[in-house]
């Protein structure tokens, strides 16, 4: 249920500011929602800054940097493609990696079932497109660095500590577009979707996604992640009127169905090896 939360909630926020991307620009808004997320968590953890090996803040800074990289490209991508084929592009980040973690020789075929899927995706009538593509690329390399990252800072720091930390560090690096994408929000309305984006979208779904895998495993946690890119095409379509063709479609099915078996599996064969 934490995991499935925290998916529609990414899926629900990046829907929800779409229609400013246009006035304040997709770094403006990915700046000025992870401000919020920042603010919203440090006054709820209060972390201390000082105290704090030299690793443990790498992982931080790190962790920050590729939590604004996976923002930015991310909504780059959404605002070029559909929500389901923007989603399912950067989730071939963490399915990379968990690739990395099978080695039985049949397996291959999840990944070549993934390679179907964004072919699929790639239909020309589907709504894919050149720049789309290459900014979905591009998210999925960074959620690949915050997936690794995740795991470090989880295991360094004491409760939602690091995440504050991240998340602010993320905030910081993009607070000059936020500064000047800051006078273009559209009025009460906009601030309003922007701080709902912010406070869903990243405080509480990255708390939710962290406090599912303190509740089970990286294993569990990462096969039902699974379920973003089929949620992101469900949220475009309830929200956003965006339609995916029949091939499309059955790209994400692929994509997500891969993912989990190659998740799940990478990850048994990580406990069988403890």
């Amino acid at each position: 249920m934490l995991i499935l939360g925290a998916s529609l909630c990414i899926q629900l926020s990046a829907a929800l500011v779409k229609g400013l991307f246009d006035p304040v620009g997709t770094v403006g808004v990915s700046g000025l929602r992870m401000a919020v997320a920042a603010v919203v968590l440090l006054a709820l953890t209060r972390p201390a800054p000082h105290g704090r090996p030299r690793r443990e803040w790498a992982g931080i800074l790190l962790y920050g940097v590729a939590m604004a990289g996976m923002n930015v490209l991310f909504y780059n991508a959404v605002a070029t493609l559909p929500l389901g084929i923007a989603v399912t592009l950067e989730f071939l980040g963490p399915f990379a990696v968990a690739v990395l973690g099978t080695r039985t020789r049949w397996q291959v075929v999840f990944p070549l079932a993934a390679l179907t899927g964004v072919a699929l995706i790639s239909d020309p009538t589907g709504g894919l497109t050149g720049s789309g593509l290459a900014w979905g690329l591009g998210a999925a390399v960074a959620f690949g660095g915050y997936t690794l990252l995740a795991g470090v800072v989880g295991r360094a720091s004491t409760g939602f500590s690091g995440l504050a930390l991240s998340v602010t560090v993320g905030a910081l690096l993009l607070a000059p577009f936020s500064v000047t994408g800051a006078p273009r929000v559209p009025g009460a309305e906009g601030w309003l979707l922007l701080a709902a984006s912010g406070v869903v979208g990243v405080a509480l779904a990255f708390s939710l996604t962290y406090t599912a895998t303190r509740l089970t495993s990286p294993r569990v946690t990462g096969t039902l992640l699974a379920v973003d890119p089929a949620m992101g095409a469900l949220v475009g379509a309830l929200v956003l009127d965006e339609r995916l063709t029949p091939a499309v479609a059955l790209g994400v099915v692929l994509v997500v169905l891969s993912g989990a078996a190659v998740t799940w599996l990478a990850g048994a064969r990580a406990e069988r090896t403890r």
